[in-house]
């Protein structure tokens, strides 16, 4: 009797068994957590929008995504948790390292400019 039909349709239920458990586990993790969603989560919607969440009201989730606009969204659309932005301020000097060669120094006014050389006109060139 030959076996190999059987051993093959075994191994195609094996990597079908396979991929729909993996599907599954993923579904699983992103149920519990549209489940866990708490309030000032940082998170992206399904179609890319960033928000931060104000109100959970059962399957509806209102997002923050500037202050003051707030969207209203199915927990569905929720696709993932991100990290919230953090802004570093800048120093204060602009000389990191002490030197001050690079420091321009911009008159405040036009009084302390070197005066402009006179225009010279078409008549007073020379055109030999």
């Amino acid at each position: 009797m030959d076996y190999s039909f059987l051993i093959i349709m075994l191994l195609a239920f094996g990597a079908l068994w396979f991929m729909s458990s993996r599907s599954r586990k993923m579904q699983r993790e992103a149920a519990d957590f549209r489940t866990n969603l708490a309030l000032g989560d940082e998170v992206m919607t399904g179609s890319g929008l960033f928000g931060t969440v104000t109100a959970i009201e059962g399957d509806v989730i209102t997002l923050e995504s500037t202050p003051g606009t707030e969207t209203r969204w199915l927990r569905a659309a929720i696709a993932k948790k991100v990290d919230p932005v953090v802004v570093e301020d800048e120093p204060a000097d602009d000389t990191l390292d002490g030197d001050d060669s690079s420091v321009v120094d911009v008159p405040d006014d036009l009084s302390s400019m070197p005066p402009e050389p006179p225009a010279v006109r078409d008549e007073d060139r020379d055109t030999k």
